[in-house]
């Protein structure tokens, strides 16, 4: 299947660090692709440089066949890349409908004057956003909690809520940040069954990156390792398990030695 992004080059600097250095990567299209690495190796810093908050130095970033890099990040996501954060970005005295509606502003085409006047469009486009968003808090398992402040939901539907407000820009491909950071076993292997379907029932191609290697190991068709913003490995999950770069920057051997059966034991939870 053909890559829906393509990074070529790419190198990130703040001063005199490189946080992102010559880096090269593919997503396929429909894939669940995954970058790890130490904390400091560059993870969010290329999120950062994919979703326009960061402008690369040198580089390429190709998504869907056209070049973003210096692109907005309003234009990138109307362009279908959308994200979710580490640390959950709600806006916590709205609704669980109100978040997931704001994400759907950037798809919206009223003008401000529109939205003064309170013109035809702006109510079409306005009750189009509320029913897309009661479909997506059912989509994400969150049916009944519309009202719900987002500060008031559990800590899972938070990250679910999140998710939802992400697909309301419709986008094509879903950067993950930490997805099941923060959460129990039984929440990971619930993220892991919801990221999947995701995948399958969307068609969406999705990007994570993710400290539980077990959750990596599951989830991913390919993983690309950073260190210190160089890529030092890409592979399949069973590759970058034998990997001995890896091992030695990143999983530790008695990890990577446990992670085969661990991570069996998520997927089947």
């Amino acid at each position: 299947m053909a890559p829906i992004l393509i990074a070529r080059g790419v190198t990130k600097r703040f001063g005199g660090l490189v946080a992102v250095n010559n880096l090269d990567f593919e997503i396929e299209e429909g894939s669940i692709a995954s970058v790890i690495g130490p904390n400091g190796a560059g993870k969010t810093t290329f999120f950062n440089c994919i979703t326009g908050f960061y402008n690369p130095e040198e580089g390429q970033i190709i998504f869907d066949g056209h070049e973003i890099q210096g692109l907005t990040p309003d234009r990138v996501t109307r362009m279908g890349i959308a994200r979710t954060y580490q640390n959950i970005r709600l806006f916590s005295n709205m609704t669980a409908i109100e978040n997931i509606m704001v994400g759907r502003h950037p798809r919206m085409r009223h003008t401000w004057w529109d939205a003064i006047f309170h013109t035809p469009r702006y109510h079409r486009e306005e009750q189009e956003a509320l029913e897309e968003a009661r479909r997506l808090l059912n989509f994400v398992g969150l049916s009944g909690l519309g009202d719900q402040l987002a500060r008031n939901l559990p800590y899972g539907a938070q990250r679910r809520l999140e998710i939802a407000r992400a697909l309301a820009s419709k986008p094509k491909l879903l950067l993950l940040d930490e997805p099941t950071a923060g959460m129990n076993p039984q929440e990971t292997a619930e993220m892991i069954r919801f990221i999947r379907h995701l995948r399958d029932e969307l068609g969406l191609s999705i990007l994570l990156i993710e400290h539980d290697m077990k959750v990596v190991m599951t989830i991913s068709e390919k993983i690309a390792v950073l260190d210190f913003g160089q890529k030092i490995a890409e592979g399949k999950p069973e590759e970058i398990q034998r990997n001995p770069r890896v091992i030695e920057a990143y999983l530790g051997r008695g990890a990577a030695s446990g992670l085969g059966g661990e991570a069996q034991a998520t997927a089947t939870a």
